[in-house]
């Protein structure tokens, strides 16, 4: 079932749709409805009203570690100086320093400067002096960082670290305490340089702060890189966006989490009146992004064979005058004692299920990779490539065929690569919280709203149980149940 909502007058517009199977057996033990949620948002080019939209911080790791090869320290300082030039003027900035503790670089109090051609300047110098020394706390710098935005108006804020080593010294500041404080006042993208970080690490700390996590394998494509996130990050006006959940008698809400483009943590806010959640998303572009619902429902006194609804979500930016919004829409449950209807899951419920279970998939592989169980590794990769080519997500394929010869995707028969290291394993797992859109429906494929979906006998891949023929690989079901 795919709903869409409508809009109202304004200038900004955001669009709101829910896709779910409202099928549901009324036997089962704890049965949940699952949705996904897809916000998008248009014409935010301008729509930042006066004062800088973006406040900008550079965490550069600058322990021991970064001191080989040399080219490591060298190319994130031009990295860098390349964001900084790219900030316009009257952003507030800062760049920090990041060891066993966090040091500020520029300016050299704590607080931040404003962008101008003589600050810009200055904080080029500054970062051109940087050594490298010390162990890795990585809380101490994201906790510098929040201090650091908190004191500052802009409505995003925004922290950019880069390491190349694990949290070596978490006992200093620990990490899981810093990110509770932290979650909700500022974005954080984190990259992985050299071959000693840990891709589970800067995934931490990018979901539960609506960053992504990735690698950068050239110390020299650092800079192009920073310049390319920079020009992302210029373009979002929106500082938050707010998805509430009205659950109706019998049901409750479970959580609802970001499942594209990128995996994130959504924690509901407190205080909240008449049983509604609400969960706050941070930093908007022109963008689409999609979010996992799930609510646990109880057929207690429901009368079978009916749609009901069990939930509205809604969809707002605070003070957001002249947005246009989305009319709030249902969450419908049907009761059913036919095992069979209630087999069938949504199809893109079903894809970001696949993806959840890729990742599942990567990250048991890497276990055994580090635990010198190269045969379980491979077969654990080999799963990885099963289920990547079932979903048709090639970029994912593309990464795995990095580690793994691939004999047969469909059965999920690889070989490893010789030479694999175990950087290769991290850069992996940095990459899995990045998902596909999602499917979309053949021409002529005749998808029904609330059908589910089952495999393609040919291929794998998952395509609507009333589909006439795969939408992959082309071939003709004929009769389906």
């Amino acid at each position: 079932m795919r709903v869409v909502g409508s809009e109202k007058a304004g200038q900004i517009t955001v669009g709101l749709e829910i896709s779910q199977s409202k099928y549901l057996s009324a036997k089962a033990s704890e049965p949940e409805m699952h949705a996904i949620l897809t916000v998008r948002v248009d014409g935010t080019e301008g729509g930042g009203g006066p004062g800088p939209v973006l406040a900008q911080v550079l965490a550069v790791d600058c322990s021991s570690s970064m001191a080989w090869p040399q080219e490591k320290l060298r190319a994130a300082k031009q990295a860098a100086v390349a964001a900084l030039r790219m900030l316009p003027d009257g952003t507030p900035f800062a760049v920090v320093r990041g060891a066993e503790s966090a040091a500020m670089v520029y300016p050299t109090t704590t607080a931040m400067a404003r962008a101008d051609a003589r600050q810009r300047a200055e904080a080029e110098n500054a970062v051109g002096r940087l050594v490298e020394g010390g162990g890795t706390c990585i809380g101490t710098w994201l906790d510098l960082c929040r201090r650091l935005l908190t004191e500052q108006a802009a409505p995003i804020g925004h922290v950019l670290l880069l390491t190349d080593g694990k949290n070596q010294h978490d006992e200093l500041m620990p990490l899981e305490g810093v990110l509770e404080a932290c979650a909700g006042r500022f974005v954080c993208d984190a990259w992985g340089i050299g071959d000693g970080w840990d891709g589970r690490e800067l995934l931490d700390i990018t979901r539960r702060l609506h960053g992504s996590a990735a690698s950068v394998q050239e110390e020299s494509a650092l800079p192009g890189e920073y310049e390319r996130l920079m020009d992302r990050l210029l373009t979002k006006s929106v500082p938050e966006l707010a998805i509430s959940v009205t659950p109706k008698d019998g049901a409750t809400v479970r959580y609802v989490k970001q499942v594209f483009p990128t995996e994130a943590e959504l924690v509901p806010g407190t205080g909240q009146d008449g049983g509604t959640q609400r969960f706050v998303t941070r930093a908007w572009g022109d963008e689409t992004r999609r979010y996992q619902l799930c609510l646990a429902a109880d057929p207690a006194g429901r009368q079978p064979r009916e749609d009901r609804q069990i939930a509205v979500v809604a969809v707002d930016v605070p003070g957001g005058e002249g947005v246009r919004l989305p009319t709030p829409l249902p969450c419908v449950v049907h009761w059913t004692d036919d095992p069979v209807q209630s087999l069938y899951t949504d199809v893109q419920v079903e894809h970001f299920e696949q993806h959840r279970l890729l990742g599942e998939a990567i990250a048991a592989a890497t276990d055994a990779h580090r635990k010198g169980e190269h045969d379980l590794a491979e077969r654990k990769l080999g799963r990885a490539v099963q289920l990547a080519h079932a979903m048709g997500a090639a970029v994912q394929l593309s990464r795995l065929e990095q580690l793994v010869e691939i004999v047969d995707a469909t059965a999920g028969l690889v070989r490893l690569r010789a030479g694999v290291a175990a950087i290769d394993f991290e850069r992996l797992i940095a990459a899995s919280s990045h998902s596909t859109y999602g499917p979309e429906s053949a021409p002529g494929a005749g998808t029904n709203p609330g059908a589910g979906v089952m495999p393609c006998p040919a291929c794998g891949t998952n395509a609507p149980v009333t589909a006439q023929y795969c939408g992959s690989c082309r071939h003709p079901f004929g009769e389906r149940p």
